[in-house]
């Protein structure tokens, strides 16, 4: 294949995306936005959702095995839609495969810098997203003066899961989980899974709205933009985003996650692959 042939067909790859389960879906929604040129192939580990409650060995070994299949897909880039899977995984993947990955924590952490006034930072995920503290020695390499208050809000995920965004038993749990931030002077806080900014109008109507909310999805999907372009894999084709430009694959219940992913996505979803991921 001729140098300009196989940079067309570079461009034109897709992105890989990948989550624990459905969250991630909040990440391929905003690549999608702001990047609509690009083609996506999502996987959810439906089967083995949550992470956050595994361990950092078992997070490796899953998201091992979702790159190794990601990569049959000729995927260009790598985008971990996965706090747990950034915190854990995302330095021993850039070690192991010649292709470009990113997570979305450091995305999350530099606009949480530099939009707090206080330099007292909330963060809420995942216990294991929590228990690394990741986010908090990603937020002192950009101010190491920053106050950061992490909350393991696991119930959150499962909360999301069912569909329950609004709910009264999502504003309970909300309200238990986030009062530890009252009084704490925090002026933005984190929203450190995948999942919770499906729940942001209720964490925002428990926090205030002088708390500033900082989504991932969103400063990942502008950190691909800038990786894309860095490595001049960018699309280079003026497309109209459309069904066909996105695939789908999970490791379970592929019915569900059709169902969750036309009620936040913006383009139609016709169908979900199950695919056995410990194969790879």
């Amino acid at each position: 294949m001729a140098d300009n042939e196989k940079q067309n067909s570079m461009n034109m790859a897709p992105i890989g995306v990948f989550d624990s389960g459905r969250g991630g879906l909040t990440v391929a929604r905003e690549i999608l936005r702001q990047l609509p040129n690009e083609k996506i192939v999502y996987f959810g580990d439906t089967a083995r959702v949550p992470y956050g409650s595994k361990s950092k060995e078992t997070v490796i070994r899953y998201s091992r095995q979702i790159v190794r299949f990601l990569l049959t897909k000729n995927v260009k880039a790598i985008v971990i839609a996965c706090n747990t899977a950034s915190a854990f995984a995302l330095e021993e993947l850039k070690r192991e495969f010649d292709i470009p990955i990113i997570g979305v924590i450091r995305p999350g952490a530099k606009a949480a810098v530099e939009n707090t006034v206080t330099k007292r930072i909330g963060v809420i995920g995942t216990e294991g997203t929590i228990r690394s503290a990741i986010y908090s020695e990603v937020i002192h390499e950009y101010d190491r003066e920053a106050i950061v208050l992490g909350k393991a809000c696991p119930l959150f995920v499962s909360l999301v899961e069912e569909g329950w965004l609004h709910d009264t038993v999502t504003d309970e749990v909300a309200g238990r989980y986030l009062s530890e931030f009252k009084n704490r002077d925090i002026d933005t806080l984190i929203m450190g899974c995948t999942h919770y900014p499906l729940l942001r109008s209720t964490i925002m109507k428990t926090m205030g709205e002088d708390v500033f909310l900082v989504n991932p999805a969103y400063e990942t999907a502008a950190s691909l933009k800038r990786l894309l372009d860095k490595n001049g894999i960018a699309s280079k084709a003026d497309l109209i985003p459309k069904p066909e430009m996105y695939d789908y694959y999970v490791s379970d219940a592929p019915g569900k996650f059709i169902e969750f992913a036309r009620s936040i996505m913006p383009i139609e979803i016709e169908t979900a692959a199950q695919i056995n991921i410990e194969e790879y």
